[in-house]
């Protein structure tokens, strides 16, 4: 049962993460990687909000699986990330790709942090 708690949230992020990317990507038609940035920061937003709720009490291993392993494991990609980031420095634009770096971890921890108040403020 657990295993396809993963993959039918897999299922769900797999695309999500890629529609994500494509809708970001297309508005901000620029070198820097808007959207797999968004869609990392989305799924630390979404993983704070389920760690606060499994705290809480309000959610429980199924929802963890479903949420966190597959929908958020399937929305987020450090492989893409360090991917764009090793493309920006080959390309001479170091500066992007240190911004991409470093914004990525800070904004990926400050949205973790602002998910987990949020579910706590929701279900303490």
């Amino acid at each position: 049962m657990n295993w396809l708690l993963v993959i039918i949230g897999g299922m769900a992020g797999a695309p999500l993460r890629y529609l994500t990317d494509r809708a970001v990507q297309k508005r901000h038609d620029a070198v820097f990687p808007w959207g797999t940035f968004t869609v990392n920061v989305l799924g630390c937003l979404i993983l704070g909000l389920l760690t606060g709720a499994v705290t809480a009490g309000a959610a429980g291993t199924h929802t963890q699986l479903l949420i966190g392993s597959g929908l958020c494991g399937a929305l987020t990609t450090y492989s893409t990330f360090s991917y764009e980031t090793l493309r920006l420095t080959e390309d001479g634009a170091r500066f992007l790709a240190a911004a991409n770096v470093v914004a990525s971890v800070v904004a990926g921890l400050g949205a973790a942090f602002v998910g987990t108040a949020l579910a706590e403020a929701v279900w303490s």
